[in-house]
Protein backbone atom coordinates (compact mmCIF):
# COMPACT_ATOMS: atom_id res chain seq x y z
CA UNK A 1 0.00 0.00 0.00
CA UNK A 2 0.96 3.48 -0.78
CA UNK A 3 1.26 5.66 1.99
CA UNK A 4 -1.09 8.76 0.86
CA UNK A 5 -0.12 12.37 3.10
CA UNK A 6 -3.28 14.42 3.05
CA UNK A 7 -2.11 17.91 1.56
CA UNK A 8 -4.07 19.63 3.61
CA UNK A 9 -6.11 19.24 7.26
CA UNK A 10 -9.50 21.67 7.53
CA UNK A 11 -9.30 21.93 11.82
CA UNK A 12 -11.73 23.70 14.16
CA UNK A 13 -10.31 26.11 16.73
CA UNK A 14 -11.76 25.40 20.18
CA UNK A 15 -11.13 28.51 21.98
CA UNK A 16 -12.94 30.88 19.31
CA UNK A 17 -14.81 27.97 16.90
CA UNK A 18 -12.38 29.85 13.68
CA UNK A 19 -11.89 27.45 10.64
CA UNK A 20 -8.29 26.77 9.83
CA UNK A 21 -6.76 24.96 6.69
CA UNK A 22 -3.17 23.95 7.61
CA UNK A 23 -0.98 22.08 5.05
CA UNK A 24 -0.01 18.76 6.56
CA UNK A 25 3.84 18.67 4.90
CA UNK A 26 4.82 22.89 5.50
CA UNK A 27 2.57 22.41 8.84
CA UNK A 28 1.41 26.04 7.90
CA UNK A 29 -2.18 27.74 8.00
CA UNK A 30 -3.33 28.49 4.34
CA UNK A 31 -6.75 29.60 5.04
CA UNK A 32 -8.14 31.02 7.68
CA UNK A 33 -12.03 31.68 8.47
CA UNK A 34 -13.19 33.94 11.30
CA UNK A 35 -15.47 32.50 13.88
CA UNK A 36 -19.55 33.25 14.19
CA UNK A 37 -19.69 36.80 15.25
CA UNK A 38 -19.43 36.90 18.76
CA UNK A 39 -17.70 40.23 19.16
CA UNK A 40 -20.28 41.90 17.34
CA UNK A 41 -22.55 41.23 19.79
CA UNK A 42 -20.56 42.50 22.36
CA UNK A 43 -20.16 45.68 20.06
CA UNK A 44 -24.21 45.64 19.86
CA UNK A 45 -24.72 45.19 23.63
CA UNK A 46 -21.93 48.51 24.21
CA UNK A 47 -23.51 50.43 21.64
CA UNK A 48 -27.16 49.47 22.93
CA UNK A 49 -25.42 50.46 26.63
CA UNK A 50 -24.57 53.39 24.94
CA UNK A 51 -27.39 54.29 23.60
CA UNK A 52 -29.57 53.50 27.05
CA UNK A 53 -26.73 56.20 28.71
CA UNK A 54 -27.54 58.95 26.09
CA UNK A 55 -31.13 58.22 26.71
CA UNK A 56 -31.09 58.08 29.98
CA UNK A 57 -29.14 61.60 30.34
CA UNK A 58 -31.99 63.17 28.08
CA UNK A 59 -34.46 62.24 30.15
CA UNK A 60 -32.57 63.34 33.08
CA UNK A 61 -31.95 66.82 31.17
CA UNK A 62 -35.99 66.84 29.82
CA UNK A 63 -37.27 66.73 33.82
CA UNK A 64 -35.05 69.03 34.81
CA UNK A 65 -35.89 71.38 32.07
CA UNK A 66 -39.99 70.82 32.70
CA UNK A 67 -38.97 71.14 36.44
CA UNK A 68 -37.57 74.37 35.56
CA UNK A 69 -40.66 75.06 33.88
CA UNK A 70 -43.15 74.26 36.46
CA UNK A 71 -41.19 77.01 39.21
CA UNK A 72 -41.53 79.55 36.11
CA UNK A 73 -45.09 78.86 35.23
CA UNK A 74 -46.30 78.87 38.55
CA UNK A 75 -44.42 82.55 38.61
CA UNK A 76 -45.93 83.95 35.73
CA UNK A 77 -49.57 82.78 36.78
CA UNK A 78 -49.11 85.06 39.83
CA UNK A 79 -47.79 87.89 38.05
CA UNK A 80 -51.00 87.44 35.76
CA UNK A 81 -53.50 86.70 38.25
CA UNK A 82 -51.22 90.32 39.82
CA UNK A 83 -51.88 92.21 37.40
CA UNK A 84 -55.34 91.38 36.60
CA UNK A 85 -56.36 91.89 40.14
CA UNK A 86 -54.68 95.33 40.08
CA UNK A 87 -56.60 96.30 36.57
CA UNK A 88 -60.05 95.45 37.98
CA UNK A 89 -59.64 97.17 41.28
CA UNK A 90 -60.89 100.17 39.94
CA UNK A 91 -63.65 98.80 37.79
CA UNK A 92 -67.02 98.25 39.82
CA UNK A 93 -68.49 94.88 39.66
CA UNK A 94 -71.44 94.86 37.82
CA UNK A 95 -73.92 91.57 37.28
CA UNK A 96 -73.38 90.27 33.98
CA UNK A 97 -76.04 90.17 31.34
CA UNK A 98 -77.56 87.42 30.62
CA UNK A 99 -80.11 86.13 27.44
CA UNK A 100 -83.01 86.12 29.50
CA UNK A 101 -82.78 89.59 31.29
CA UNK A 102 -83.16 90.96 28.05
CA UNK A 103 -86.22 90.02 26.81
Amino acid sequence: MSHQVRASVDLICPCCGARLTVDAELRRVLAHQPPPSRHQRSRDLARANQLLRREAEQRETHFRQSAEEEKIKSQLLERKFEEALRKTKDRPVTRPTREIDLD
